[in-house]
């Protein structure tokens, strides 16, 4: 009898397997934007705005940041009475960061830029990708903590990769892996989500995120006010002179 439960058990968990290979990547993706608000909600916002708190080495700091959708990403965070800017458009990306030197805007290396560009686009780059110009792979799945993910490579139009994590229950993004550069250092750039809430729109995002780069540093961020279609001049996102 108990082998015949065990045997049970495994056909039952092959099954499951079995199921969870099936799945297209197209599937996988269309599941996580439905859970996420559904392509109609989420095609409706225009813009975001968002007020958190960053915290780096043990120091909280507050951190604001604005999305107009398909044009451009500004974050702001004042670190120790100095202010880190960051912009990406859909044409190219600056920063202002006096920890690395200069308190004047520069241009991003490309290689920052690249890793950095799709948080230009609400719903983030997976929503209507093909869109974008981007292609999918599922790549099998694989642990994220104890939880086995799905794994889905998106190709940019430039062969750039992101590598995106979903969970298969609740199907929300928990992990993004991508490469980019940091002062002239190559390193692997890893965003884990979490504490996923409802918006008061229907939209759903994570509350908090960490942002390794490399063995380098680490940002942990928690969201604290959201507000979506606020008016947003596109001037934000020029570039000083």
């Amino acid at each position: 009898m108990k082998t015949l439960q065990h045997y049970l058990l495994s056909l039952i968990a092959l099954f499951g397997v079995v199921l969870a290979n099936a799945q297209t990547a197209d599937e996988i993706i269309a599941k996580h934007v439905e859970a996420t608000g559904g392509k109609d909600k989420i095609s409706q916002i225009k813009s975001i705005y968002i007020e958190s708190t960053v915290q780096v080495m043990g120091n909280d700091a507050p951190s604001t940041t604005t999305i107009l959708n398909g044009k451009g990403f500004r974050s702001e965070s004042e670190f120790n009475g100095q202010k880190v800017i960051q912009v990406y458009t859909d044409k190219g990306g600056w920063a202002i960061n006096p920890f690395a030197g200069g308190s004047d805007a520069q241009a991003m290396p490309e290689s920052q830029y690249k890793a950095g560009r799709d948080q230009i686009y609400i719903g983030g780059p997976l929503f209507d990708y093909s869109s974008k110009g981007y292609k999918v792979e599922l790549q099998g799945m694989e642990n994220v903590g104890t939880v086995s993910n799905y794994k889905i490579k998106l190709l940019a139009p430039d062969s750039s990769v992101t590598t995106f994590y979903i969970d298969p229950t609740t199907y929300y993004i928990t992990k993004i892996v991508k490469s980019t550069s940091m002062m002239g250092q190559d390193m692997t750039l890893t965003i884990s989500l979490s504490n996923y809430q409802k918006t008061d729109i229907g939209y759903t995002i994570p509350y908090s995120t960490e942002t390794s780069f490399g063995e380098q540093f680490t940002l942990a961020g928690t969201v604290k006010k959201i507000e979506f279609n606020k008016d947003v001049d596109p001037k934000i996102f020029d570039m000083p002179k």
